[in-house]
């Protein structure tokens, strides 16, 4: 089966860069593994220039669709699905700002938020192009949103594809207890058409239905979730005994599913022909670990991701927590890395005015060097708990991250964002921008690894 994918949700190329092991700039004037036939990223929020669409441009060129149309950096929900070119793997990681991990779940909007919707264009595009095979990518909390019917969400997705003809595995996946130097957690979702020679190979492992109650708990399912599976190849998991395996049956029609489906997924599982398998797996890796320390830049650095000694600390470095239940810190003082990043109790009123206290958590400070990077938002780099701020090796001092190690923690090549291509010309990205874009990326290394399992299905069919 040829090789060839559609990148949907592209950003600045994350599955793209893995499935063709780029690792430097100059690996894109080689032969890429996988052809892509075409791609799509659109940010509704660049009201001027679409930088990460830019980008991607400078680095790969653009993609026509069959009526010769650059429609590669239009609204998704405008393309007509039958102009994309064909191909065999469908990618991406679908837009997940309304169940993402920066937002509560119980406020989280899932499928019926502005972005959740855009899962209906993947399912057009499944149903007009029918690939072989898709991997997608999203944040965890999938599997659990909305909050007032668990399971919803990604039964409904499940439901589509089995509509479709496909089969589906999935698995919820920390890079950095894989190696990676990042603890960013997130599902991927693999399907495949029921005709494909790897989906027999799969229906050979399940030989029971929800009716054999002896055999709920039988070697079927747990070999395809902990040894025989696409994800059990890519990331190995611990040899549990005797895992729990849980079971449901999909209702017939999206709507029911929709309006009743509730269901407690676990971190894997597969469905197949409607029936969910689902375990929960822990990893097993042996390996190297890649730290933060490994990752940072050790030459000269720009005095402009220094942070002034002021807006480190209010008072001494060995307070951890702060006390405004009788009175608010002045305002100079809530502006320091200290506080916004130490444990707070806090006079709060709720909506319906009644008085409550609010209390907040301390967190490291400083990210120390022997460790992976905690998740990236994109809101990197500005004033909040999430950013990262470590001790520049060079100097001793504090400092925000660059660009370059951003880039890094994703697993992007050096400079990768720092240039893209505007109308016609090449200009510097604002770091800004850049800061955004890698907040919104996938961990790079994570897709190469599954590439080698993909390659494999792929000369068997």
């Amino acid at each position: 089966m040829k090789k060839t994918v559609c990148e949907l949700f592209a950003g600045v190329g994350g599955f793209r860069c893995g499935l063709n092991h780029i690792t430097s700039i100059e690996d894109t004037n080689k032969k890429e593994r996988w052809k892509t036939t075409w791609f799509s990223q659109w940010e509704p929020l660049e009201k001027t220039t679409q930088w990460a669409h830019s980008c991607y441009v400078n680095r790969f060129k653009t993609c026509l669709d069959l009526q010769g149309n650059d429609t590669t950096n239009v609204d998704i929900n405008t393309v007509k699905k039958i102009d994309i070119p064909d191909h065999n793997l469908l990618v991406g990681g679908f837009p997940c700002q309304d169940y993402s991990v920066a937002s509560s779940l119980a406020t989280s909007k899932g499928l019926e938020g502005k972005k959740g919707i855009l899962w209906w264009d993947i399912r057009d595009i499944l149903e007009t192009k029918k690939p072989a095979f898709v991997l997608l990518e999203n944040v965890d909390r999938l599997i659990k949103s909305p909050a007032r019917q668990r399971g919803r969400d990604f039964g409904v997705i499940l439901a589509c594809f089995k509509d479709l003809g496909y089969s589906v595995e999935w698995r919820v996946i920390n890079a950095a207890e894989y190696g990676y130097q990042q603890r960013r957690k997130r599902i991927f979702i693999f399907a495949y058409q029921n005709n494909t020679k790897y989906a027999r190979k799969i229906s050979k492992n399940i030989k029971y239905h929800l009716s054999d109650e002896e055999n709920l708990r039988s070697l079927s399912a747990k070999k395809v979730i902990f040894s025989v599976g696409f994800f059990a190849n890519s990331f190995t998991v611990a040899c549990l005994k005797n895992p729990k395996i849980k079971t449901a049956i999909l209702p017939d029609e999206i709507g029911e599913v929709s309006s009743s489906f509730y269901f407690e997924f676990e971190n894997s599982g597969l469905m197949k022909d409607g029936i969910i398998y689902t375990a929960k797996t822990e990893p097993n890796y042996v390996g190297n670990q890649i730290t933060l320390g490994d990752i940072l830049e050790d030459g000269y650095v720009s005095e402009t991701f220094f942070i002034p000694k002021n807006k480190l600390y209010y008072t001494d470095k060995n307070v951890k927590r702060s006390d405004e239940t009788k009175e608010r810190l002045p305002v100079e003082k809530r502006k320091t890395w200290q506080y916004i990043k130490g444990g707070k109790k806090l006079p709060r009123k709720s909506k319906e005015g009644h008085s409550y206290i609010y209390s907040e958590g301390a967190i490291s400070m400083i990210d120390t060097y022997n460790k992976p990077a905690r998740t990236m938002l994109t809101n990197e780099g500005g004033f909040s708990r999430s950013t990262h701020i470590v001790e520049d090796r060079r100097t001793g001092e504090i400092r925000l991250l660059t660009a370059i190690e951003m880039e890094r923690i994703q697993g992007f090549p050096s400079d990768w964002t720092k240039e893209a291509v505007v109308d016609g010309k090449i200009v510097e990205v604002p770091l800004n921008k850049r800061r955004f874009m890698m907040g919104n990326a996938l961990v790079v290394n994570l897709i190469s690894q599954m590439e080698e399992q993909l390659s494999d299905i792929f000369e068997k069919e």
